[in-house]
């Protein structure tokens, strides 16, 4: 074996610059993420060749003073931590103080600043890990830092770098998630000398939507909830997209924990399973979220490039995020969107308070209260008194004279329901209506489908569960984790139906499960609730297969497309979809109703030009 030596410290900087620097939009990332901790209301990047010839970051922070210029560019030297309880209350970007060291070593490196109370500025080159002494300089209070040549001493890293269009739309996209995270702060960015992007200062909610509306498209303030929730020390705030804006791909989700964008699968298990009941199959959600909590309840340090984070209460986190944004979704009542857009910026807003005041974080506003329908509560009363057996009497087609829909709700007087009133059918699918806003379409069979899946559910969970026993008892082989979530959760997979109980280090017996899911695959079923639990700490996948079952009984018996209804049984549906939770889509994800303004028929028929 080769005789055990330390290495260079240039060559330690490279294999760090090696996992920080993947490309030229993680330098980008860097030099950004160190103006931001520097107090920086301004930042300008200025990009050539894609980042290959060319990052240079300018900002108006706080600056480096000249003796400490030289200790920046050091490994492993930082302003930012100084003990190990500073670490485990990390609120900076950065904290590592790796970042410019490896940079340095992997280019053309200048640093020039100036302190805010400075009378000069001084700069300081790193070309080959080479420090040269700093000199002054003219700069305004601030700092540059100019990286040019990128990997040119790694050519081995350099010819894995992509086309220059390609690199700079990973810069494009990193500049666009901080701009996001930053509103008081003015980003410009450019690209071989052209200005390409310029964020203002967003100065308040509405400016910060329409920064939102920037990245995300012109029609997302129209399309999304704002939510807005404090409780059990954390506090989520943000946009989500309504399930009819779903996009094909995850591409759209930003997710920030105290400022700090992230990829986190408690994060991402939780918003999915939020959308579970009104998502279509294979769409994704889209999403901008804030969530804030203390910086001791979140490890940030379990990656290089600070991608991922830990938390310490990962159930308390996922169950907060699962709630706040299930109770949103299911606030998306038919025709509420369109009430709301009148009175205010077009946006349905969705705030909601803690279970207690004991509960939201300290020094945190309280919240509003979620808003309420008048006739909400006519889906709930009566139906806990039907018995879990009488399901299908409960969905059965009704007579003519017997619509399976709510009577028609009063109205107050000269105040039109939002959904207006049916005026007429088309093709026996379709129903029309006419509201303040002009004329409303709705699918009859989607939208019925959703109002009897909700009553469904209403039943089942004020119904005390059944439990079939199993003729013989499943014995399964399972992992020592899942065996464990299986003995410590048996009460509560019990109250779902579940009867498990552990029968070794690895094993597990199935006596009973859920009547409703009679006819399932046993051990499938018992096998993805422990994988849930083992990994999340909670699982749905119960509640999710009794939910499927629930939607395909809803399915077939709603009010199929093909039947002719009369006025009172479709204004009668209508009223129903403005009570209904998640009326605005069908089990499956699908829209149940449109609406077409009168300025939109205008349009069509050139009205006005």
């Amino acid at each position: 074996m080769p005789q055990i030596r330390p290495l260079p410290p240039a060559l330690i900087n490279q294999i760090a610059a090696g996992e920080v620097i993947e490309r030229p939009s993680s330098v980008v990332k860097e030099l950004v993420e160190n103006s931001l901790d520097a107090g920086a209301t301004r930042i300008e990047v200025d990009i050539e060749a894609g980042g290959a010839r060319l990052i240079r970051v300018r900002d108006d922070g706080g600056g480096i003073a000249p003796d400490e210029l030289q200790l920046a560019v050091a490994s492993h030297a930082t302003s930012k931590i100084g003990s190990f309880d500073d670490l485990e209350h990390v609120a900076s970007m950065g904290f590592r103080g790796e970042a410019l060291a490896s940079v340095s070593s992997v280019a053309r490196f200048a640093l020039t600043s100036r302190p805010r109370d400075a009378d000069n500025a001084f700069r300081i080159e790193v070309d080959g890990g080479k420090l040269q002494a700093a000199r002054p300089a003219q700069h305004p209070p601030g700092t540059s830092v100019e990286v040019r040549d990128l990997f040119y001493n790694v050519p081995a890293r350099k010819k894995f770098m992509r086309a220059e269009r390609t690199e700079f739309a990973h810069i494009d996209d990193l500049l666009k998630s901080l701009a996001l995270a930053r509103g008081a702060v003015e980003f410009r960015l450019s690209h071989n000398g052209k200005p390409v992007r310029i964020w203002k200062t967003a100065r308040d909610e509405q400016a910060e939507l329409q920064r939102v509306a920037e990245v995300l498209g012109a029609d997302f303030p129209q399309q999304s909830l704002r939510v807005e929730h404090a409780a059990a020390g954390m506090r989520l705030s943000g946009w989500v997209g309504l399930p009819t804006a779903s996009r094909s791909q995850a591409d759209s989700q930003y997710f920030y924990v105290n400022g700090r964008l992230v990829r986190d699968r408690v994060v991402t298990h939780a918003v999915r399973q939020a959308y579970a009941d009104v998502l279509f199959h294979g769409r994704h959600p889209v999403f901008v979220l804030y969530l804030e909590l203390d910086p001791a309840g979140v490890d940030v340090n379990v990656h290089p490039a600070k991608h991922e984070v830990r938390f310490r209460e990962q159930r308390l986190v996922h169950d907060f995020l699962f709630r706040t944004l299930h109770e949103a979704l299911a606030q998306t009542r038919a025709g509420q969107v369109e009430s709301h857009a009148q009175a205010d910026d077009g946006r349905l807003h969705m705030t909601t308070s803690g279970a207690s005041s004991s509960e939201r974080v300290p020094g945190l506003p309280a919240m509003q209260t979620w808003p309420t329908h008048a006739s909400q509560s006519r889906l709930t009363l009566g139906v806990c008194d039907q018995p879990l057996a009488d399901y299908a009497a409960l969905v059965g087609e009704p007579p003519r004279a017997a619509p399976a829909v709510a009577p028609m709700a009063e109205s107050e007087p000269g105040e039109a329901p939002p959904l207006g009133y049916a005026i007429a059918q088309l093709k026996n699918i379709y129903v029309l209506a006419e509201n303040a806003q002009g004329l409303v379409l709705v699918d009859m069979h989607a939208a019925h489908e959703r109002i009897t899946y909700e009553r469904l559910k209403t039943g089942r969970a004020c119904s005390n569960l059944r439990s079939q026993l199993l003729l013989v008892p499943l014995n399964l082989a399972v992992s020592a984790k899942e065996a464990a979530a299986a003995e410590e959760h048996a009460d509560a997979l019990a109250e779902w139906g579940l009867e498990l109980s552990r029968s070794g280090p690895s094993g597990v017996v199935v006596r009973r499960i859920p009547a409703l899911l009679e006819g399932a695959d046993v051990g499938q079923l018992a096998r993805d609730v422990l994988a849930e639990l083992a990994q999340h700490g909670s699982s749905r996948r119960l509640q999710e297969l009794e939910n499927e079952l629930l939607s395909t009984m809803a399915c077939h018996g709603s009010v199929r497309a093909g039947r002719r209804l009369s006025i009172p049984e479709m204004n009668a549906l209508l009223r129903d979809m403005e009570a209904t939770e998640r009326s605005g889509q069908c089990n499956h994800g699908r829209p149940t109703w449109t609406q077409l303004s009168l300025s939109e028929l205008d349009r069509l028929f050139m009205r006005g030009r």
